[in-house]
């Protein structure tokens, strides 16, 4: 069938309530393109709670007139949402046409016994969120939406799949299968065209096959192909195949896929076309910041290059499926995936979410799930659920292998893994410790030591027998077990369990020197994916830094109150600038021999701190702090090598030991002085790398640059523009934030305009925001081909203009 992208011409609104808009005080509705988030510019309340960063949820409407030509009559025509959040209703021309509960899922509807063919039709989707989800979902059409169109004879709707079956130097068998149906009346027999292309568009394989195809009966048409000195697809080499099956005169379909290998075992790990691979992985939400939770191509393919500029080879989709879009830019760009199912099966984490739908709906968002992940080659892992509360019991063990048996009669190319906190099966019982030994101390054991104690309880629990034995049979559904910070089994797995293969499927982002040891020094564990790889929107605060001297609402404990916004947690922050945990990990994987200094903020100097495992310290890379001279400032600076020197206008501030022994961090304690701060880091007595800060001095400038000078012209791309304080001589001016207005003009809309501070009242869809740490984003969305002006002004600044080039496909 031809798909076509039917995303322009919709309107939303706030559902309206019938009697009332017949009163004539509905709510208008609004012209929006999608992917789009009905949920980002509404208004935040303390009472909504910080786990959906306080946005309440709300019920919306949206809809769109479109022709149908007469000829479709005898055609089938389907509309395909690729994930809308969430329980959406959908209606042709007011019937009822289908519905799918999940927010993440990919769902088909047919529309011809609804449509008027020769005629304007309207569709509606309804679709709402309220106290379902652990962190921000962001609400309505927030993934595409396609049409697509057929004859009675065509490839089934994600009918292609592709599987390599067998690789060596001089040719890859490939094993492709298309599905044809039938929904006329007569029996037809149709030519079977099949082609492979490589990335340079060559055939270099092609079949031609005959099919008989019943009415109502589908039929697969399997073929093996045999490419020649095939171009594997790996992290570091994405070479990209496409596969075209035509029915001459009647349909075609063209999927991409990878030619690659997988094999899996202790001894060896991971294997991609028999090279080892360590998972550097990131767990990431869907959200994409300053946007909401619009899953617009382009903000999926930064984000991808991002965490892999940053030293990550995978991510783990946290905790819903991923979609096309960053699947597309995983293939194309290599990085490795771990789609993640659900977050709950038959016990609910919220009041209203996915476990009431769960028993009758999960068979068929299994399969949504692996259709659409089958011909991308990124796709190495399957994760049949995160943390659910009730995997370590019977009945959740039998759940899982229900699920985990549903994949592998699916798709049986892939591993299944299943994201396990165990210590949920043994939760009653760290709580009772927990509190004999808070009791025992309570008058003088402050936050810190309370969440310490949790913590070691926990630890110890994790080698427990009682750990080991109820989490036996969830773990022996799997092909690689997952554990959710349960670092303190790897190497007590090894032994009691020689045939485990593990995964940190999630882990604290302070411990990431001491988890990819325990990576490197045990083959039978294949990689740790972090929390988070990016800051994210909801689950307020949980990475906050605070201070034992601070007054906290009370009971608030780590989290953030209103109007906390993010985690703030993550190696790169929500506008996709990277943090300093960033950097700190690239010298722990060993991709940056280079030193990072990190400056902590002189004002907290000496404060006791108060912080959880995801907390990062307060620090920033920046020697530019107006009205801190004389002040004492401690400086870390990250590396590898043997020593570190510091240096401030060339004199000496001391010389301490780093690298791994000393969790790659030499800890400076010094005055704060305007200047030039330098760290030298040297191996052996040589030097082996230098970093450098400069204080900003002088006026304030803005700084305007974005990510590509040309975009697209079309709904699936956009620009980024970086905006930025600083002297004049590129220097961040760090304490000097300021609201800046963005203007555009030509063919384009600000689709977005932000800072990464973690706590604000300010909206992502106003023309102004304030800076933080002197940084904010802009996103421009085109809305046709042409130049598209973008100027921003701030006080006290001179107004910066920079201009886009949008190109219509094809030009």
């Amino acid at each position: 069938m031809i798909r076509t992208p039917f995303n322009t011409g919709w309107e939303v609104r706030p559902k309206a309530n019938r009697f009332l808009e017949m009163g004539g005080r509905a709510t208008p509705f609004r012209r929006v393109t999608l992917p789009h988030d009905a949920m980002a510019g509404t208004d935040r309340v303390p009472e909504a709670g910080g786990a959906t960063a306080f946005f309440p949820g709300g019920v919306y409407e949206y809809r769109k007139t479109f022709a149908v030509p007469d000829g479709h009559r005898n055609k089938r025509v389907t509309l395909e949402f690729e994930g809308v959040y969430r329980d959406a209703m959908v209606y042709l021309n007011g019937n009822f046409a289908g519905q799918c509960p999940s927010g993440y899922s990919v769902f088909a509807v047919r529309a011809d016994d609804f449509l008027r063919y020769g005629a304007d039709n309207e569709i509606r989707v309804e679709c709402r969120t309220h106290q379902d989800s652990r962190w921000y979902s962001g609400a309505g059409l927030h993934r595409g939406v396609n049409l697509l169109v057929g004859e009675l004879v065509h490839i089934a709707l994600d009918g292609v799949r592709v599987v390599t079956r067998d690789v060596d130097a001089e040719r890859a068998v490939v094993e492709l299968a298309a599905v044809v149906e039938n929904e006329g009346l007569t029996t037809t027999t149709v030519d079977v065209r099949t082609e492979i292309h490589d990335g340079s568009g060559k055939v270099v394989a092609s079949d031609t096959s005959v099919v008989t195809v019943l009415p109502g009966e589908p039929a697969t048409v399997r073929r093996r192909l045999y490419v020649p000195d095939p171009a594997l697809w790996s992290v570091e080499s994405p070479a990209l195949h496409t596969a075209t099956v035509t029915l001459p005169g009647l349909d075609e379909e063209r999927v991409t896929f990878g030619i690659r290998t997988l094999r899996l075992d202790p001894e060896h790990g991971l294997r991609i076309n028999g090279e080892t691979v360590n998972l550097r992985g990131a767990c990431v939400h869907h959200d994409n910041g300053v946007i909401g939770a619009a899953t617009i191509a382009r903000a999926e393919e930064r984000r991808v290059e991002i965490l892999k500029g940053a030293g990550f080879n995978a991510i783990r989709s946290a905790h819903n499926p991923l979609g096309r879009a960053m699947l597309d830019a995983c293939d194309r760009l290599g990085m490795l995936v771990l789609d993640e199912t659900f977050d709950m099966w038959t016990a609910a984490k919220s009041d209203f979410d996915y476990a009431l739908d769960f028993p009758r709906w999960w068979e068929r968002d299994v399969e949504a799930m692996v259709a659409k992940d089958f011909n991308h080659p990124s796709v190495v892992l399957y994760s049949i659920g995160n943390e659910i509360p009730e995997a370590a019991t019977p009945h959740g063990s039998a759940w899982g292998r229900r699920i985990a048996e549903k994949i592998r009669s699916l798709d049986d190319t892939r591993y299944v893994t299943n994201a396990t906190n165990a210590t949920l099966a043994v939760m009653d019982e760290a709580i009772a410790i927990a509190r004999r030994r808070v009791s025992e101390g309570a008058e003088t054991m402050g936050v810190n030591t309370m969440m310490a104690t949790m913590g070691e309880v926990l630890a110890e629990l994790a080698t427990s027998e009682l750990v080991t034995r109820q989490t036996a049979e969830i773990f022996s559904v799997l092909d690689v077990a997952g554990f959710n910070y349960l670092e303190n089994r790897y190497e007590h797995d090894r032994e009691l369990f020689p045939q485990r293969i593990v995964v940190g499927s999630e882990t604290h982002p302070t411990r990431i020197d001491t988890l990819w040891r325990l990576v490197l020094d045990n083959p039978q564990v294949i990689g740790d994916f972090t929390w988070a790889g990016w800051d994210y929107l909801g689950e307020a605060g949980i990475g906050r830094i605070g201070y034992a001297d601070e007054a906290a609402p009370a009971g608030q404990g780590i989290a953030g109150a209103y109007p906390w916004l993010t985690a703030r947690t993550g190696d790169i922050d929500i506008t996709g600038h990277r943090r300093a945990p960033s950097y700190y990990r690239e010298t722990v994987y060993g991709l940056r021999t280079g030193p990072y200094i990190a400056v902590h903020r002189p004002e907290n100097h000496g404060r006791k701190i108060v912080a959880g495992p995801w907390s990062w310290p307060d620090v920033v890379s920046s020697w530019s702090w107006d009205g801190a001279a004389g002040s004492p400032v401690r400086v870390d600076v990250y590396s590898d090598a043997d020593e570190v020197e510091l240096l401030l206008d060339g004199a000496f501030l001391g010389r301490l030991p780093a690298g791994p022994d000393h969790r790659y961090r030499a800890e400076f304690d010094t005055v704060f002085k305007p200047g030039e701060l330098v760290a030298v880091a040297y191996t052996g007595g040589r030097e082996q790398g230098r970093a450098t800060l400069v204080s900003a001095s002088g006026p304030v400038r803005l700084s305007v640059a974005a990510d590509r000078p040309g975009i697209r012209a079309d709904d699936t791309d956009l620009a980024y523009v970086d905006i930025t304080l600083t002297d004049a001589h590129g220097s961040l001016h760090l304490r000097h934030d300021r609201p800046v207005t963005v203007e555009i003009t030509g063919p384009g809309v600000l689709q977005g305009l932000g800072s990464a501070r973690p706590d604000t009242e300010e909206p992502f869809t106003a023309a102004t925001h304030t800076t933080y740490d002197g940084r904010a984003l802009a996103v421009v969305r085109p809305t046709g081909p042409g130049s598209i002006g973008v100027t921003v002004t701030a006080p006290d600044c001179a107004a910066v203009t920079l201009t886009v080039r949008a190109t219509a496909p094809g030009d």
